[in-house]
């Protein structure tokens, strides 16, 4: 199944919201929508193609109503989420969904573009899990690409779980948080080998922490 979801704000009037497919959103306050799940995706095969544009002026907050569960498909395990964010000058933009679990079996791919104007912000969190209760051998990759104008604000990349090219039985990391912020100028910061909070040479931040489990 192929879902398409657009959703547009602009300031002084309610987000417009196009979907087609197994993802929708809700207007739930002047600012705010809910993602909804219409059918069970994403499944092996699925492919979603999500972009959120906020305008100038306005701001947007986007949420979810539950977690987003990738499931393998009965041809194939591997479904693909491609995500684009765009900013205007003065537009403002907060993306904090529910996390992805990514079940045995399953394989999932999310690729999200980021396209800011200079005076926009942005904050943009990810949570990722692999595998339900009981499960360790579902696969995520993520890649992140975001600019600020012509000037590039971060390349990223990631992999979780089985097949992953750090993973070992023992150590390997299970669980994501990412939040990306633009702007934002707080030093770097560590705790441990797992947690950091990375200053980017554009402006802004990039905070990171993989664990076996996201903390409640």
């Amino acid at each position: 199944m192929r879902t398409e979801l657009r959703i547009t704000a602009t300031a002084g009037t309610l987000p417009h919201v196009h979907a087609v497919g197994g993802l929708s959103a809700r207007h739930t306050g002047p600012d705010t929508v809910h993602l909804i799940g219409t059918a069970a995706t994403p499944l092996g095969g699925d492919v979603l193609d999500i972009v959120v544009s906020v305008g100038a002026g306005a701001r947007l907050a986007v949420r979810s109503v539950a977690a987003t569960i990738a499931l393998p498909g009965r041809e194939t395990r591997k479904s693909v989420a491609h995500w684009r964010f765009e900013v205007a000058a003065g537009g403002e933009l907060d993306v904090d969904p529910e996390p992805t679990v990514v079940a045995g079996g399953a394989e999932h791919e999310s690729i999200t573009t980021v396209c800011l104007e200079a005076g926009a912000r942005l904050r943009l969190r990810e949570r990722v899990q692999i595998g339900r209760t009981g499960e360790d051998h579902g696969h995520w990759t993520g890649e992140m690409i975001a600019d600020v104008g012509a000037i590039p604000l971060l390349r990223h990349r990631l992999e979780l779980g089985s097949e992953a090219i750090t993973d070992d039985a023992l150590s390997g990391p299970r669980a994501l948080e990412s939040v990306l912020t633009y702007p934002d100028d707080r030093p770097a910061e560590t705790t441990g080998l797992d947690q950091a909070l990375l200053p980017l040479a554009a402006g802004g931040t990039l905070f990171t922490r993989t664990a076996r489990l996201l903390m409640a």
